[in-house]
């Protein structure tokens, strides 16, 4: 799944996210309105990981959409 969809779908795919990402909050999720790069920030921030590792959770995150 490539980034437009997900960002045009983002009202419907923002549920799997924050049951996958629980300690980000509602707010986070309407904001980042499927804003990859958004979104990698806050679970940079949240969990304390690396870029690398934000990318690899969104990676598998939009494959497992598929």
């Amino acid at each position: 799944m490539n980034k437009d969809i997900i960002e045009g779908n983002w009202n419907q795919l923002k549920g799997k996210a924050q049951s996958k990402w629980g300690k980000l909050s509602d707010d986070v999720f309407d904001v980042a309105e499927g804003n990859r790069t958004y979104l990698c920030g806050k679970l940079q921030e949240q969990y304390g990981w690396d870029r690398d590792r934000a990318e690899r959770e969104i990676d598998e995150f939009e494959r497992t959409l598929n």
